[in-house]
C-alpha cells in the first residue's frame, strides 16, 4: 500500500493505493475526516478500501490538519459550516482533478466520511449526481436543524454568535440549499449506508434516522440500496464493525 502526501490545488491530501494493481479503471473513494481531526486519522478506512481494490483520496478540510490556523474550539465551532461548505466545493475540485490526471476513467466513485465528513458527504450527495455510492458514518442530512441546534448550544455556553440576524438568515438559506432533508429526491435511489450510535450527543441520531425512514418509498424497487446500521450503545465514535461494514459497502457498490 502506497501513501503519497500530495497537494492538489491548495488541498493537502493523502493519495493511497496499491501500486501493483491500481489503474485508471480502479474505483475511487474520497474520504472526509471529522471536526478537529485530520486526513491521517482515518488511514484504517483507506487500508480496508485499498485491500478491496479501491484508490483513496483523504483531504484535509479547511482549518484542519496541515491547514490549521491555531483557532480554539469555539472559534472553530463558529466556522463549522464554512468548513463544510468549502469541503463540498473541494470534493468537486478533487473529482475534476482525478479525471484530469487520468486517475478515474470510469464513473465508479464514492464519497464517504465520519462526523463532519459524513455531514459534508450528505451535502455532496445533494449537489453531485456523479457520486455513485456513500457510507455516512454519524452524519446529518438536516443541515438547517443541526445548525440551529449548534447555535443554541453555543449561546447556552455564554458565547455570543458573531452574526447579525440578516447574516444568520443568509447562512440558513444557504444551508437549506444543501439540506438533503428538504430535497430527498436528490438521493436518486443511489446506494447509501448510514451508521449512527443512538447515544451520539454531538450529531443527534433521531433526525438522521427519521430521514432514512422518510425515504423508504423512494427505494421501494431496490430496498437493498439503502441501509441503516443502528448501534444502540455507541456515542460519537465509529466502532470497528461499523468501519468494516462501511468500507465493505463502498467496495461492493463500486465493484
Amino acid at each position: 500500500m502506497k501513501v503519497d502526501h500530495e497537494t492538489w490545488g491548495n488541498i493537502p491530501l493523502l493519495h493511497i493505493y496499491n501500486e501493483e494493481t491500481v489503474s485508471a479503471e480502479s474505483p475511487v473513494v474520497i474520504f472526509l475526516h471529522g471536526f478537529q481531526s485530520a486526513k491521517e486519522h482515518n488511514l484504517h478506512y483507506a487500508y480496508q478500501l485499498v485491500n478491496k481494490g479501491v484508490r483513496v483520496l483523504m483531504p484535509d478540510a479547511l482549518l484542519h490538519g496541515d491547514r490549521e490556523e491555531s483557532l480554539d474550539s469555539i472559534q472553530l465551532s463558529l466556522r463549522f459550516w464554512e468548513v463544510v461548505l468549502t469541503s463540498i466545493e473541494e470534493v468537486n475540485f478533487l473529482y475534476e482533478k482525478l479525471k484530469e490526471k487520468g486517475l478515474l476513467a470510469t464513473d465508479r466513485i464514492g464519497v464517504s466520511g465520519t462526523s463532519m465528513g459524513a455531514i459534508t458527504t450528505m451535502g455532496c450527495l445533494k449537489v453531485y449526481p456523479w457520486i455513485k455510492t456513500s457510507a455516512v458514518m454519524m452524519g446529518a442530512p438536516a443541515y438547517v436543524e443541526l445548525a440551529k441546534g449548534q447555535l443554541a448550544e453555543i449561546q447556552e455556553k455564554g458565547f455570543k454568535i458573531p452574526l447579525t440576524d440578516v447574516e444568520l438568515d443568509k447562512m440558513l438559506t444557504t444551508l437549506s440549499y444543501f439540506d438533503m432533508s428538504k430535497h430527498p429526491e436528490t438521493m436518486a435511489g443511489r446506494p447509501v449506508l448510514f451508521w449512527h450510535g443512538k447515544k451520539d450527543h454531538m450529531v443527534p441520531f433521531a433526525p438522521t434516522y427519521a430521514f432514512y425512514e422518510s425515504i423508504q418509498q423512494d427505494y421501494a424497487e431496490h430496498p437493498e440500496n439503502i441501509s441503516f446500521i443502528v448501534d444502540k450503545t455507541a456515542g460519537h465514535k465509529v466502532s470497528r464493525p461499523a468501519m468494516l461494514a462501511g468500507t465493505q459497502w463502498l467496495a461492493d457498490h463500486l465493484a
